[in-house]
Formats: C-alpha cells, structure tokens, sequence
C-alpha cells in the first residue's frame, strides 16, 4: 500500500492506510504503546497493541525515529463530560517498518521551545533537528507563498526574470562591507547587490526585471536582524520615479500577503497591508522622534531604537504596519540615487519599515553620465574602477528607479521570530560558517 499523508489519512476516517513519518512522542501502558507520528502535514496518534503487528518494533523505538505504519482508522476516544470533544482519528497498527532508528538523548529537544540567543546558537548547530517542529517549518512554508505572491505580481505586470553574478571585479556599493575573494590571478569580490547588473537591464531596453539572489554584506554585525549572506528580492522599472517604485512595491507586498494568508492565515495571525503606506520624510521622522524622547546619534540615519520606535508611532497614528521613509540626505545614500532638483543636498531615495525594521532600501537612480561621474567623484569613487558600470549610460539609457528588499526580515517580522536568523534555512553571519 502506497504511503498517505496523516491529513489525508485523517480526511478519509475509515479503513486502511500507511502513513510515515517522525517518532515525536512515546507512551507505553498495559500492553499498549502510543506513538504521537509527525509528517509534513501534521501529526497522528498510533496504537500499537500486545500481539499485533508492529508491537515489538514500538517497544524498541527511540524518539526521531522514522518509521512507516499500516494500520485501519478508528476515531480517537474523547475525555468523558468534554462539552466540546474534537473530532479526530488515530491509527491502529496492524504492521511496521523501521526506516531509521534514531540515537537516544538527542543534543536538542524537539519539541521543547527556546527562545534566547543562546539557545538559539545551539539550535543552530543541530538546525536538522531544530527545523522538525511544525512551528519552524511553517517559517518555510511562509517563505514559499510570500514569494509566490510576489512572483504573480511580477508576471502578471510583464517583468522579466534575470539573474546576476555573485563575482564581481570590483565592489557594487562602495569599497568596504565587501568580501574579496582570489579569482585566479587577481582578486574579486562577492556582491552587495544586484543593483549595477540591474541597471545594465534597464540600458539593455527589458524595462522591468525582477530577481531572486544571493547577496553578501562583510558587516562586523552581532545583531539579530543581521547576517553576512541572504536572500535579496530585487526590481528594477524603466520610466518610473521613485514615487511610481515605492506604489509598485505596495502591490508588490499586497499580492505576497495575500497569498500567505489565503495558504496559511488558519495557522498564525496576518494583517494584509492596504494601500496606500504611509509615508514621511526622514525629517520629519527625526522630528517625531524627538518630540518622544527619542535620540538618535546620526541626522542621516536611525538606531535600531529609532526604527522601533518609529513603527510605534505610525502604528497608533495611522494603524499600519508599514512605513517609508523618504528623502535621504546625500551622505547617507550611494552615489548613483538621484538627488532632487530643487534640493540636491537630498536624494530621490527611500527605505520602508515593516513593524518597526527596515525591509528596503529603493531609489529613483541617476542615469545622466556627467551627473552620475561628478557623484561617483563626489563620493571619492574610482571612475576607472567604475568604467564598465559607467558605460551603461554612454549610449542611451532610460530614467528608472527599483528597490532591493530583504524578505528574511519581512518574514522575521510577520512570524514574531526573534532574530533573522530564525528565518535562514542554514545562516551565515560573523561568526557562522556551519553547518
């Protein structure tokens, strides 16, 4: 008989089926052995009785063991006087087979929580067992819709999909927080973002490209919303202005959420944003603030307190999770984001805050060469380092904007996770190379 999902087994109530899956819990009782067994999709309770099949194996399994169980449904008794009994099914076992025993005392529990930093160093070193609970795999789950959502809003809006090298020949955002690798005879560095390859796209005329990608940043970080490698969700739109990117990614976060809570909204709570965020200047946030007590020590950038705090104060003004922050003085901003016009000591640029935490960085980008060489000078670039990005913009090249976000952070916030970290299937960070 070919294995079932315990959902399934459940939903079909009678008869005889075979599930596999993990030993989670283990209980023996007058002749009785009771196995809580946990696939994917949920977790069934096996009886194992004296002189039937499958008993003598039950009496030798450990917890974590993996097993396959045929047996007939039966519904699971309730507790006498239950005003409101649940309806459930258990599974009597008829026959089993061993698939992998599992060593006894496991070097983490299961099924018990941890929660602080510590525990979550440890966890991290055994993940294989710490991503078995239900809980952490629904961060995996999450994951895979909220990009699902993401991806029909692209398709449906005609982006193209590209994908970019991590070696570059020399640093994508200036010349530090990068790692250089040896690349044959010379040196080569991991990429910060996309965003110069992404800009290459809009002088090749594709117009509107998104990518899913790894990025690297050689932060000396120690914080629970960093780490030295993670996934970076990338677009980048010809013809638009920084006001005309930061609406693309409200639809963008509307369709993600959407699909997370039309998947999973049963098992955790979601609020699905509605448009439009609410936007403030980075002025007139300092100025916020300040007026709560709250200082920060750069003009041109927030403290952690500061984002907190921040995601507080729109949440009760305007009851939304979200927030972007606009205006960007020159200093704080690479240099290829456009500046105003009429203000050009401020850039074009922006980031959003998802719960009080920044999620993206987006600007609208310069693409005027003798404006975009003055600023990589300004900057105290190196034009010669710069020539093959340059020369995308010697030809033709359209005005765009685009948005990196880091949807690790998205999901850290969305799923109440203590640190990014949770979020990373294996993550990378200062001191993190295993597993």
């Amino acid at each position: 008989m070919s294995r079932i999902l315990i959902t399934d087994a459940k939903k079909q109530e009678t008869g005889e089926v075979t599930v596999s899956g993990w030993v989670r819990n283990l209980r023996a009782h007058k002749g009785l052995v009771f196995v809580d067994l946990t696939d994917i999709s949920g977790t069934m309770q096996i009886v194992f009785a004296a002189g039937q099949g499958g008993y003598e194996l039950a009496e030798k399994l450990t917890l974590e063991s993996v097993v396959e169980v045929t047996g007939n449904l039966q519904a699971k008794p309730t507790k006498k006087n239950d005003p409101n009994p649940i309806k459930d099914f258990e599974l009597a076992a008829t026959d089993a087979r061993l698939i992998s025993l599992a060593k006894e005392n496991l070097p983490i529990p299961v099924l018990t929580k941890a929660d602080n930093e510590a525990n979550l160093e440890n966890r991290l070193d055994w993940r294989w067992l710490d991503l078995r609970p239900a809980e952490h795999q629904l961060i995996f789950k999450v994951w895979t819709k909220l990009e699902e959502g993401c991806r029909e809003y692209w398709l449906k809006n005609n982006f193209i999909q590209i994908y970019t090298p991590c070696l570059m020949s020399t640093a994508s955002e200036s010349g530090a927080e990068v790692f250089a690798v040896k690349y044959f005879d010379r040196s080569a560095y991991l990429a910060q973002s996309p965003q110069f390859y992404k800009q290459m796209a809009m002088a090749s005329g594709l117009e509107k490209v998104f990518m899913v990608g790894t990025v690297f940043r050689a932060e000396l970080s120690f914080t629970t919303r960093h780490v030295t490698e993670f996934t970076g969700w990338d677009m980048e739109v010809s013809y638009a202005s920084y006001l005309d990117i930061m609406s693309m990614q409200e639809d963008l976060l509307i369709s993600g959420f959407e699909k997370v809570r039309e998947a999973l909204g049963s098992q955790f709570e979601i609020t699905v944003p509605a448009k439009p965020f609410p936007k403030i200047t980075l002025a007139e946030a300092k100025e916020k603030l300040r007026a709560a007590g709250i200082k920060g020590e750069k003009d041109w950038d927030f403290s952690t307190e500061e984002e907190k705090e921040l995601g507080a104060i729109i949440k009760k003004e305007t009851g939304h999770d979200f927030v972007f922050v606009t205006d960007y003085p020159i200093a704080a901003r690479p240099f290829y984001h456009r500046r105003h016009e009429d203000n050009p000591g401020l850039t074009k640029s922006f980031d959003l805050l998802y719960r009080g935490l920044e999620i993206t960085t987006g600007s609208e980008r310069e693409h005027r060469i003798e404006v975009l060489e003055k600023q990589a000078v300004d900057k105290g670039m190196n034009l010669e380092e710069l020539k093959d990005y340059l020369n995308f913009f010697r030809y033709g090249c359209p005005e765009h904007s685009g948005i990196g976000m880091g949807p690790g952070r998205i999901i850290m916030k969305m799923l109440g996770l203590n640190s990014v970290k949770e979020a990373c299937f294996l993550p990378r960070d200062v001191k993190r190379l295993t597993p």
